[in-house]
């Protein structure tokens, strides 16, 4: 047992997690299980996953697990919880279905290993919490099994009607605001900006706009919106029939997908779509005192996260990727490559935010952020608003402009909507998505022209790349080699305008964006030759969302 460390937040138990939390006191491990055919299930759900049971009971386990995967943590995320520490996922040894997010502790971080067998170490952090830390095993001997994949295709859903709702709608128009770092604009006046780009591109007046749907919704938390509907719905006096917003549909592009719903069926004719992120302006407010942070113990997925310093998505998907790389034998060369051709395609791009050319050598000198992600494998955080107008397709021949045609959506959820309880191989929520997308359409991978794959990381990029089949699963590190199969000129180039590794991070929308311009042949200076088809992906994780657009010869 160990004291408390005032650095660590405290989880807040729910009515569910409580006993969890609290069945720490006795120095025993107590995870709850299914009566009816004992499988583990972390965390407590009122129902089994398997055979959809209703006796669960929180019982005790040996205490011993093994390291599926971790992330060595060189960002100080925490005033007070300084780093370097390890994020880990260990599986339990009786189910390792049932993992837990925790620190490996007692141990070098450098000499963690995947398969390292750690028995649990309880550290009271109040009168009714025990957080379970996990340390080197000494009894014991060797690496231990990892969790194998699971293959999510087996749970593909035929088409529900042979009439595609795709087919009813186009992408009509769409806008950006200025973007920068650190802008200090009133995020609704970029909003604004976006939305009236978007208008005019489209070649409509605000009176024609009879929906409005964003992302994620009124939420303008840690720079991440403006406001929502209700704002822009203010502002503009718009007087929509239908409106949408919410963070809990397929990625960011999500709004996008409700919006094309909402078109082909008949509700409105043209909706517009917008995203506004202003997380560089928000960072300076709250680094000069003029912002206060929440306080306050962790809720809903930080109570299972923020207690281990697991404060950033870095670290949740670091530990995927270390997976992937110890399961498939790879360094980090294609990680490399996917940063480097960004910068690339960000020096072709004058609206991109990081334009200075990147080698290889420079990817492998950066400082560590958590492993394996060093500086150049993350997003550049920005201030910007991107606007996408979706019309039905009858319109189209009144548009000024060629209309971009959706030729499939990928939204169905086939993995759990989780970052440490299903896939570890790759990125949660990027096979599922991928695999509905081809089930839509009789084109294949090899259709597509350009890909634009969400890379808030880049071992997100390296998922969506396995996870859409333009290379078998461990097979992008050859897929990719050098990184010319990648860039402009390759065999499928990537993210061409920089992506959100060195453009921006427009949180999805500027994905949708530069797949308009291709396809339309606007992308002055990096123009993909004969652009027809092309797949934009969006989501970090979870959930997540793919669509296949095409021009209409």
């Amino acid at each position: 047992m160990d004291d408390a460390d005032p650095g660590r937040p405290i989880p807040q138990p729910s009515l569910a997690s409580a006993a969890f939390w609290a069945s720490g006191a006795d120095g025993v491990l107590r995870i709850a299980q299914c009566s009816d055919c004992s499988r583990r299930i972390h965390p407590p759900l009122p129902i089994c996953p398997d055979c959809r049971g209703r006796s669960i009971e929180l019982n005790a386990v040996s205490g011993r697990a093994v390291v599926a995967g971790f992330s060595v943590n060189h960002q100080a995320w925490l005033p007070n919880f300084p780093p370097p520490y390890v994020v880990a996922v260990v599986a339990v040894k009786e189910d390792d279905r049932a993992r837990l997010t925790t620190n490996i502790i007692g141990c070098d971080p450098q000499d963690v290993q995947i398969g390292m067998r750690v028995r649990v170490r309880f550290q009271r952090q109040a009168d009714d919490i025990w957080l379970p830390l996990f340390e080197p095993d000494p009894e014991t001997e060797g690496h231990g099994p990892i969790p194998e994949p699971r293959d999510v295709r087996s749970g593909l859903r035929p088409m529900a009607s042979p009439t595609k709702y795709e087919d009813k709608v186009i992408l009509s128009g769409v806008g950006q605001s200025r973007v920068g770092r650190r802008l200090m604009t009133d995020p609704l006046s970029l909003t604004v900006d976006a939305c009236l780009a978007a208008v005019a591109d489209a070649g409509l007046e605000l009176d024609d706009i009879d929906g409005l749907s964003t992302y994620p919704g009124s939420s303008s938390r840690n720079g991440m919106g403006e406001g929502g509907i209700m704002a822009l719905e203010e502002t503009l006096q718009l007087r929509p029939t239908w409106v949408n917003g919410g963070a809990e549909v397929p990625g960011q592009i999500g709004s996008i997908t409700q919006a094309m719903l909402a078109v082909a069926s008949g509700l409105c004719r043209h909706v517009l779509c917008f995203r506004t992120v202003w997380e560089a302006s928000f960072s300076a407010l709250a680094r000069a005192g003029r912002w206060p942070q929440d306080g306050g113990r962790a809720t809903d997925m930080f109570e299972w996260r923020a207690p281990f310093g697991a404060m950033s998505a870095a670290q949740w998907i670091g530990v995927n990727a270390s997976h992937y790389m110890h399961r498939y034998g790879v360094g980090r060369e294609a990680l490399g490559a996917i940063a480097v051709t960004a910068r690339a395609g960000a020096v072709r791009n004058p609206e991109a935010l990081y334009r200075d050319p990147l080698t290889l050598d420079d990817y492998f000198a950066a400082r560590m952020i958590t492993t394996p992600f060093g500086l150049y494998d993350c997003e550049v955080p920005c201030d910007g608003a991107i606007a996408v107008i979706v019309s039905a397709v009858e319109t189209a021949p009144d548009r000024p402009k060629a209309p971009v045609y959706v030729e499939s959506m990928g939204t169905q959820v086939l993995e759990r909507l989780s970052w440490d309880q299903d896939t570890l191989t790759h990125l949660p929520q990027a096979q599922g998505p991928s695999a509905h997308l081809w089930t839509r359409t009789a084109l294949t991978p090899d259709d597509v022209d350009v890909a634009l794959l969400y890379d808030g990381f880049t071992f997100n990029a390296l998922s969506w790349l396995e996870g859409l089949g333009f290379c078998g699963l461990g097979e992008a590190t050859d897929f990719i080699g050098d990184g010319s199969a990648i860039a402009l000129g390759g065999k499928l180039p990537i993210n061409p305008h920089g992506g959100q590794l060195s453009a921006g991070r427009l949180h999805g929308y500027g994905f949708v964006r530069e797949a308009m311009l291709q396809l339309r042949g606007e992308a002055t200076g990096r123009q993909v030759d004969g652009a027809r088809v092309a797949v934009v992906t969006a989501g970090g994780g979870v959930p997540s969302g793919a669509m296949l657009l095409r021009t209409g010869s």
